[in-house]
């Protein structure tokens, strides 16, 4: 009985001991009609013996490049215990200082936000929208302080809080530390909710919620759960299994609106959805891309994670060489599970492959950049703003569809070669390093494949081909397997590189030319204003349209243009139109083997069993 009288004592010392160092957060919005909330973060047991740096985070969860919150922060103010004003430097834009803090420190400050997405804030008289790195400031050095967070909305009486952080009653909201808290969304609104319960191999129930803010009655919102329950299960069957969230549950932050920016953004618990219609009524089949997508990343990414995004560093932009696989796997499994699921039809997906081919043979920064190459630029690309032109059309391919490509070849290779799936891989991935949550390098993941195949070459070698450099797989073979013909677009049709003109102030306006392409070749480049093309005057995209379909690949005619107001003529040669098609092997008029068919429909049809 001692020994019990005496753990009860230990544990409630402990208990006692983590309350006395929790940074406890008040969130009000008295002025939200103009997008402004109040906030207040209490510090106690704040060191004497250094000065106390406060700041506002740089990244965020999902986000690789750099989006400055500290912007819309003002009237930022410190006290001590007695409520007495202490005084602030401010060494950086987003980082306060205190110089002798003691005991207990109180900041108060206010936070502009207008931007309904999945990486900023927004507050109005209809709901509090809140990416937590983007409103919440936080103590420098007391990351492994449990957090609390405190809601007041008074004249809001049919407001309610939707968030993975753990509900402790009164509004109050608990994280475990500062890692949980910054990656835990916030939805406050009135909005529908409607959940459904999963069950795992192992017996145990769990419940994914909608959380719909949107002008929809209950009963869509409730058709809707049961349109993701069944994308839920095809996900679920990849791995066999959900990943344990944390206390249960998952919730899908869904807001809908046409004046929102749009976005998904995934959490650990949780995602953010944030869609530009005007219900979800009427769209559904559209809107479930960004939910398959984000769903996915509950394995992947969230708990199936890359070394180089642990852990997340709030301060700075956050480098990886996995994007390929973590957003471009996830990408091309958004689409598959959807087929599956049944919300997409062949000839749909079979367009999204051809998008994904094209995407990788005709694109110049897939030439010459590899996947690893593509995932460190995201510190540029990931929704980071730049004032200045850059070369990024060239030089850059999208992670999510170069990631897919590979993705998609991986699959192709394992189903032939191997009799095995991407699912096979990912069921591997997942039981070493997601299920444990450690997190994998780029050698890992060769490893990993290695022994899945039993085949430690094949492993080396895709990776040095496909992956660490920028060799392509041939998907037209690979493809045909499951009677799928990848074909060109537009066959002997005449080819320009002139891309989507625009016409301002009268004057026809060049893009980015694309290296390779008869306009790079013949030296046209952005903002080039186009007179004449083979003697025809241009003064609509469309009269440039008319001028090539008169020719074919191979024939050269002369272009008259105008650059910083000096005017040059060049000589464009046509080339075939390189835009690649997937489609059915049926409707090219070919014959579906039994073969094809057998493979196509164990790699396209559902996997719940």
């Amino acid at each position: 009985m001692k020994n019990y009288i005496l753990a009860a004592m230990l544990l409630g010392a402990a208990t006692l001991a983590k309350a006395q160092q929790e940074i406890s957060y008040e969130v009000s919005f008295p002025n939200a009609v103009h997008h402004e909330a109040e906030i207040s973060m209490t510090i106690p047991s704040v060191p004497a013996n250094a000065p106390l740096k406060v700041r506002f985070a740089r990244s965020s969860p999902g986000r690789y490049a750099t989006h400055e919150f500290g912007k819309n922060i003002y009237n930022l103010k410190a006290f001590d215990a007695n409520g007495k004003a202490l005084a602030l430097k401010q060494p950086a834009g987003d980082v306060y200082e205190i110089a002798q803090p003691s005991g207990k420190i109180k900041i108060t400050y206010t936070i502009f936000g207008n931007w309904i997405d999945g990486t900023y804030s927004g507050f109005d008289e209809t709901h509090a929208h809140m990416n937590t790195p983007a409103v919440f400031a936080f103590p420098i050095g007391m990351d492994n302080r449990p957090r609390t967070v405190k809601f007041n909305y008074v004249g809001k009486a049919d407001w309610k809080v939707a968030t993975q952080l753990k509900a402790m009653g009164n509004n109050v909201y608990y994280a475990r530390d500062f890692q949980y808290f910054m990656d835990s969304p916030i939805e406050i609104s009135n909005y529908k909710k409607a959940s459904f319960e999963v069950k795992s191999a192992d017996g145990k129930t769990q419940t994914i919620h909608l959380i719909a803010h949107a002008e929809d009655d209950e009963t869509t919102v409730t058709n809707y759960a049961n349109m993701l329950k069944k994308v839920v299960d095809e996900q679920k069957a990849v791995f066999g299994e959900l990943p344990s969230f944390d206390y249960g549950d998952y919730y899908f932050l869904h807001c809908v609106h046409p004046t929102y920016a749009g976005d998904g953004m995934e959490h650990r618990n949780s995602t953010v959805i944030v869609q530009r219609t005007p219900k979800i009524a009427g769209y559904e089949s559209n809107l479930l891309g960004t939910f398959s997508h984000e769903f996915f990343h509950a394995w992947n990414v969230e708990r199936l994670r890359p070394k180089t995004l642990e852990p997340f560093n709030f301060t700075q932009s956050n480098i990886s060489d996995e994007l390929w696989i973590a957003e471009g796997f996830t990408q091309y499994y958004g689409n598959l599970t959807l087929k599956r699921a049944g919300f997409r039809t062949l000839e749909n997906i079979s367009r999204v492959f051809g998008g994904l081919v094209n995407s990788v043979i005709n694109s110049p920064g897939a030439k010459s950049f590899s996947p690893v190459q593509a995932s460190r630029y995201a510190v540029f690309a990931d929704a980071g703003v730049a004032v200045d032109q850059t070369n990024q059309r060239n030089i850059f391919t999208s992670y999510y569809t170069y990631g897919a490509a590979v993705g998609l070849a991986l699959d192709l290779r394992l189903r032939t070669d191997f009799n095995l799936t991407l699912d096979d891989y990912m069921k591997a991935l997942w039981k070493a390093y997601g299920k444990t949550e450690i997190a994998y390098t780029i050698s890992d993941l060769e490893k990993t494949l290695g022994s899945l195949t039993t085949n430690t070459a094949f492993a080396k070698q895709f990776f040095n081909n496909y992956v660490y450099a920028t060799k392509k797989e041939d998907y037209a073979s690979l493809l045909l397997k499951a009677g799928l013909v990848l074909r060109k677009d537009n066959a002997g049709k005449a080819y320009s590189g002139v891309g989507r003109l625009e016409v301002n102030e009268g004057k026809v306006m060049m893009p980015a030319t694309l290296i390779g392409s008869p306009a790079y070749i013949a030296g046209l480049d952005i903002d080039d204003v186009i007179l004449k093309a083979d003697g025809s005057e241009i003064k609509t995209a469309k009269d440039f349209e008319a001028v090539t379909e008169k020719h074919k690949p191979g024939e050269t005619i002369e272009m008259v243009y105008s650059r910083k107001g000096v005017e040059k003529t060049t000589k464009l040669t046509f080339i075939e139109n390189p835009s690649l098609e997937v489609l059915p092997i049926e409707n090219t008029g070919g014959t579906l083997t039994a073969e094809m068919k057998a493979f196509r429909d164990k790699w396209l049809e559902s996997a719940v069993k």
